[in-house]
């Protein structure tokens, strides 16, 4: 089996919603759980991920994607008693920042 077949088989099982962005922020893959999870707010494969986030989100994107280009690889973006969200860069070989993707988590126990 091909080495993307199978990369994509495993995204593509996640029950986690995956949205990898490039850097120009354009929905470039989106897992099944993703799909469904932006269906209703205008997220695609092909779209600006700004295309389903408000105003405030925008610009909180954009800054932790600075943070992203500068060479950190994972901020938290929301944090709530639902979830936490984090922004995961994504580097090619040689180090440079390709996207990044959302990484969801489950919420902080009450002790933290």
């Amino acid at each position: 089996m091909e080495k993307m077949t199978i990369c994509y088989a495993i995204l593509d099982s996640l029950v986690e919603e995956i949205v990898f962005v490039d850097t120009e922020h354009i929905i470039r893959y989106m897992n099944p759980a993703g799909k469904k999870h932006y269906a209703s707010r205008g997220g695609a494969v092909g779209n600006s991920l700004f295309a389903c986030h408000n105003e405030q989100s925008v610009t909180r994107i954009k800054g932790l994607f600075e943070e992203l280009k500068s060479g950190t690889e994972e901020v938290l973006y929301i944090d709530t008693k639902q979830h936490r969200v984090y922004m995961r860069a994504v580097r090619d070989q040689s180090g440079s920042l390709v996207g990044y993707y959302e990484r969801y988590a489950p919420p902080r126990a009450l002790s933290d």
